[in-house]
């Protein structure tokens, strides 16, 4: 399987939407519950999705998961979920971090241990647990894990 990045498109927004709201639901289920589900469509805007580098994985001219990033900071990797252990969330993260800065952050809900076990695969560590509300549904208690990587000198 050969998974192809590119940048983001506006024909893509649907893909994106339906790949999100699958993939959220499996995430909050393994951390804070899916009664703080919010489809991408209530969320994009607020929580900054276009505020950075937008690029989408595509297998066989299908879309089938994003990742959004700054030069500092991973904010969004969602993976379409039949495509899941495929290598399709690799892709994408290596991508961001090779196109990032040499510092990179990425937090992560506590319970979302496919996620966690990606990022540490890939030379993250975590930095810090943080208990608060859950960014973009605040009227939800969340625990979140910050992890760091560092570029090596």
């Amino acid at each position: 399987m050969t998974v192809r990045i590119r940048p983001y498109q506006a024909a893509d927004w649907a893909r994106l939407c339906e790949i999100h709201d699958a993939a959220r639901l499996h995430e909050l289920e393994r951390s804070v519950g899916t009664d703080a589900f919010l489809t991408l469509q209530q969320t994009a805007e607020n929580e900054g999705l276009f505020d950075g580098k937008l690029s989408v994985a595509e297998v066989d001219d299908e879309v089938r998961g994003f990742v959004a990033y700054s030069d500092e900071e991973l904010t969004w990797l969602y993976v379409d979920p039949p495509f899941y252990r495929k290598g399709v969330g690799l892709a994408l993260l290596r991508h961001a971090v090779a196109q990032a800065g040499p510092d990179m952050m990425i937090e992560v809900l506590e319970g979302n241990g496919p996620a966690l076990s990606l990022y540490l695969s890939e030379g993250f560590t975590i930095a810090e647990r943080v208990e608060g509300q859950l960014a973009g549904n605040e009227s939800h208690a969340a625990v979140g894990l910050v992890l760091r990587r560092t570029s090596q000198p």
